[in-house]
């Protein structure tokens, strides 16, 4: 470890060959200080060159508006495009796809390959570039969406699917990452519903595309053409998102000015989990297997992606079950882009308002059970009932990203947060491939087997919900007593669910109260880049 002077206090400049769990730096008192990371958080050494950073209201929400223009817009449109090349099966099922491959039952949906290109996707978020990552995924998927025009029959389309699956696989994981690098928790919620927004505007887009192109049957059949639109329009967008994108907070070219870059850092200190730390941390993954959240989380997402896989795969032919030819069904399925986005505009603007995530997700869970249930009920003569109860069961579209939205808020520590999102990604993508298998093709366009198990699943997650926000409040209380008996305060506020406004006035609420009693302000910090674990970090909160 070597360090400089600056304004006469001691400033790390390198850490090397330590041990993660015992690694110490001096400070300037002459204590030791142990830290969890074998190296240091990229961003605690550019702070630490410059010291404290004075910045104003207006400095914050200038940076910001950068941030959200160079990160958060080619997040959203990544997201959207990967949607849209997704759905081209779906919206190829709907035409003539399933007749010309000759495929039967749910052969067409196959996203097993997302699941087993997990531990690569996670590993290879840490050590390298997170821009050059997601970059190589999205330029090798458009051309496999292209290519997949030319699949004739079951080999040739699942080969296509797996290549499909593998690229994609990567691109949520990363945009979690990337919202964890980016923003406080405060802000986090927005943006992650700014790309899940994107997500339901390729549902609203697309299959108004595959309208205009499933029309077309020049020299093509329709679903080809289907393949070739979307893959094309995907790969016309890589040179504006690589212009965009950054790698990281240290890094972004868009930074430069000024103290733009220290105000980026800064800003970041109160989230407690750091940027980004390039080193894949062992600790950290077995400390992700002991922590039951973990398995908490995988349980829901599963409970989630199981219903959204089946009905995502089968929605076009259920909808066609109701008596519509293909272009209809393709009409009707529109309205469920809109109810995504109004359901995630509605979910994020209750969490505010209420301070509270969990019961925000487990009311609007109560409404995809309900109209799968309906659909399940009602005579095949009523169909402005049938459809009613389909778009209130499409309500589901809002539950994932608002279980995006808590759960990346509640991990700490680079290789942690990856390998925690990775493993509930791995039971999503489990979830995909098993909610389709439960749609038997002799049960069409009925399919009650599989709304079946889509309204236990869910009535199962709301036990989860529950459970773990009991859990989480326990998690707090642990770390009350953990502050309190290093000299600190007991009682934080989770400043995540304030407006800015009250996270300000709460900031200097706690600063005179510490005064008061005698605490030092900078200990609530000095972690906040260390790259520590949300167990290791006794300044973190968990957010309910």
């Amino acid at each position: 470890m070597t360090t400089r002077l600056e304004d006469d206090k001691p400033v790390i400049d390198h850490v090397d060959d330590v041990n993660a769990s015992n690694q110490i730096s001096e400070l300037e008192n002459g204590r030791k200080k142990k830290t969890a990371n074998r190296q240091l958080d990229e961003a605690q050494e550019i702070l630490a060159r410059a010291g404290h950073v004075e910045y104003t209201d207006e400095d914050n929400k200038r940076v910001l508006r950068k941030i959200d223009i160079f990160v958060c817009i080619p997040m959203c449109i990544v997201y959207c495009i990967q949607q849209l090349d997704k759905g081209a099966v779906a919206q190829g099922a709907v035409f003539d796809l399933r007749e010309s491959t000759g495929l039967k039952g749910s052969q067409y949906s196959c996203y097993i390959s997302q699941l087993i290109c997990q531990p690569l996707s996670s590993y290879a978020l840490v050590v390298f570039p997170v821009k050059y990552w997601v970059m190589f995924n999205f330029i090798a998927w458009s051309v496999v969406t292209i290519c997949s025009a030319a699949a004739t029959n079951f080999t040739g389309l699942l080969i296509a699917r797996l290549l499909l699956g593998a690229f994609e696989a990567t691109i949520l994981p990363s945009f979690v990452f990337i919202t964890q690098m980016w923003w406080t928790r405060r802000e986090q919620s927005y943006r992650t519903v700014a790309y899940q927004i994107a997500n339901s505007l390729a549902s609203l887009f697309g299959p108004l595309l595959a309208f205009g192109v499933g029309h077309v049957h020049t020299g093509i059949k329709p679903y080809q053409g289907i393949f070739i639109c979307m893959g094309g329009l995907s790969l016309a967008l890589v040179p504006l998102v690589w212009y965009l994108l950054p790698n990281s907070p240290t890094t972004a070219k868009f930074l430069r000015n000024g103290d733009d870059r220290l105000i980026a850092l800064e800003r970041l200190k109160e989230n407690q989990t750091g940027t980004k730390s390039s080193t894949w941390k062992w600790n950290q993954v077995w400390e992700t297997y002991r922590d039951p959240k973990t398995y908490m989380w995988a349980a829901m997402y599963i409970c989630t992606s199981t219903p959204s896989g089946g009905i995502g795969s089968f929605s076009g032919l259920i909808l066609k079950g109701f008596k519509f030819d293909s272009f209809q069904t393709t009409l009707m399925h529109m309205p469920t882009g809109v109810i995504g986005i109004l359901t995630l505009f509605i979910g994020i603007w209750a969490t505010n308002k209420w301070k509270t995530r969990w019961l925000v997700i487990l009311i609007i869970t109560l409404a995809p059970i309900a109209g799968a249930a309906a659909i399940c009920n009602l005579p095949r003569t009523n169909i402005p009932g049938l459809m009613t109860s389909f778009y209130i069961a499409y309500i589901l579209a809002g539950i994932q990203p608002l279980l995006y939205s808590w759960a990346n808020l509640n991990a700490a520590g680079t290789t942690k947060r990856v390998v925690t999102f990775s493993t509930m990604f791995v039971f999503q993508c489990a979830g995909n491939i098993i909610g389709p298998q439960v749609y038997f093709e002799r049960e069409a366009p009925y399919y009650y087997t599989g709304l079946y198990v889509d309204i236990g699943c869910w009535s199962v997650l709301i036990l989860l919900i529950i459970a773990m926000r009991f859990y989480l409040a326990h998690l707090n209380r642990k770390q009350a007593v953990k502050r309190a008996s290093l000299g600190m305060p007991s009682e934080l506020e989770d400043m995540s669910i304030m407006t800015t406004e009250e996270a300000k006035a709460y900031k200097i609420k706690l600063t005179e109260h510490m005064k008061a009693h005698g605490l030092d302000e900078a200990k609530l910090y000095e972690n906040a880049f260390d790259d520590m674990t949300d167990f290791e970090n006794p300044a973190f909160i968990y957010v309910i």
